[in-house]
């Protein structure tokens, strides 16, 4: 029997210069957990997945607001695996993220890797909604097959809306339900290790990054709009990690923050 899960948090100011967390709703899978932060203004959750999912034809979501002024740095304690499932005729399974963050409001969206298991079939979909005050730290990173293995087929969409207006709307897709070319040498080149850090912030629009190089398999492109996006490919999850770990300092620290984790 397929899953449906559906899990929801809500941040606020606790009034003492914290964030509370008024509604932190686990189901099925999702199980999330308030840990420990680094930094007393932010709050923290992570993602504790409870059974192996998602299996095909699983529908799972999560629904995450960060009201006016709190801070939240929500993070995972394992990789998400797609995995085919005991049946063929389920169809795909579908992973849903919906992010508000409201003015003055900052989010540091940094879950594990998603790994493509061979025979899963996964369409995720990442929607965010900014206040134009908003500050956003997100991460994906998409790893293409488990060790040895091919891929499953994975489409993602990543949708993100500035004060009502699009400031990113990028879709993906890998393995064998993906547009021929895929994996040529102009896309992934070979590379199993895919993975996207994005960081909007107003004070780029008085401040714009360049485009630039991040070394040999990555790029920072700034958006129209006050983000940059950092896109790299790897051959595996800890060269990727690696790369967008240091892009996550760099940036962080020319803006004079942590991690917030």
């Amino acid at each position: 029997m397929s899953v449906r899960a559906r899990a929801r948090l809500r941040a606020e100011p606790d009034g003492r210069g914290g964030t509370a967390l008024p509604v932190l709703e686990s189901d099925g899978p999702l199980a999330l957990r308030r840990t420990r932060s680094a930094h007393a203004a932010y709050a923290r959750v992570t993602v504790v997945g409870a059974m192996s999912a998602p299996l095909n034809g699983d529908r799972l979501a999560i629904e995450a607001e960060v009201a006016e002024g709190a801070r939240l740095t929500v993070d995972a304690a394992a990789a998400t695996v797609a995995l085919p499932g005991p049946r063929e005729d389920t169809g795909p399974s579908t992973y849903t993220v919906d992010l508000s963050v409201g003015e003055g409001a900052v989010l540091h969206w940094l879950p594990e890797q998603l790994v493509s298991a061979h025979g899963s079939d996964l369409h995720q979909s990442t929607r965010v909604q900014l206040g134009a005050t908003a500050r956003l730290l997100l991460r994906e990173e998409q790893i293409l097959g488990r060790h040895g293995e091919a891929t499953g087929a994975l489409t993602t969409r990543l949708t993100v809306h500035r004060a009502g207006r699009p400031l990113l709307d990028q879709q993906l897709a890998y393995g064998p339900a993906a547009p021929e070319g895929w994996d040529g040498p102009a896309v992934l080149a070979g590379h199993r290790a895919v993975g996207q850090l994005l960081l909007a912030d107003p004070s780029f629009e008085d401040a714009p990054l360049p485009a630039r190089l991040l070394g040999p398999t990555a790029a920072l492109t700034p958006l129209a709009g006050p983000a940059v996006l950092v896109t790299a490919v790897a051959a595996d999850a800890r060269l990727l990690r690696g790369i967008l770990d240091g892009a996550t300092s760099e940036l962080l620290g020319g803006l004079g923050e942590g991690s917030g984790g």
